[in-house]
């Protein structure tokens, strides 16, 4: 068993199930063991007191609006990229809450975005980016709260959600 925790940000459910169909479309069914979601941080120790009593406190505050402003293609896979100050805040704020235990990648500057296609051919995600470009207008969706989920070495399980609320 993992003791290694993941931190995402939970969407309202009407774009939780938007982005789902996504993956299902796009994402090879034998990697697509995970629904869509928001990464914070990707490597946080599992068994830590003070995460959680800081993801307790930082929810203390209204939801935060993120707008999907473009479709990334990283040449293996296809994702939707997110814009939002008020995240960025947010994230830079965890940053110096949690900096004891972060490794390389949660110490860098978050690249909001939901991966919807992922471990394919360069030509499939070339293909799928053009074809969601066709008709892609930039939208905001609204993240309702955190998320922690405990690292399987793939699937992930649910830990804790923490809603926002003022």
């Amino acid at each position: 068993m993992s003791s290694i925790q993941i931190v995402t940000l939970q969407m309202e459910e009407a774009y939780q199930t938007h982005f789902n169909a996504l993956r299902e479309l796009y994402f090879p069914a034998h990697a697509n063991y995970l629904d869509a979601h928001i990464t914070l941080f990707y490597h946080l120790p599992l068994l830590e007191p003070a995460i959680a009593a800081t993801l307790q406190e930082v929810v203390q505050r209204g939801p935060i609006r993120l707008t999907v402003e473009g479709i990334i293609n990283f040449g293996k896979g296809v994702a939707y990229r997110l814009v939002s100050d008020e995240l960025q805040i947010l994230h830079q704020q965890l940053q110096k809450a949690f900096d004891p235990w972060l490794i390389k990648q949660d110490r860098q500057p978050l690249r909001p975005h939901i991966t919807v296609q992922n471990k394919v051919t360069a030509f499939k995600a070339q293909y799928v980016h053009q074809a969601l470009l066709h008709d892609f207008v930039p939208f905001e969706i609204m993240a309702i709260g955190l998320q922690t989920w405990r690292y399987l070495h793939g699937p992930w399980k649910a830990l804790a959600t923490y809603p926002f609320h003022k």
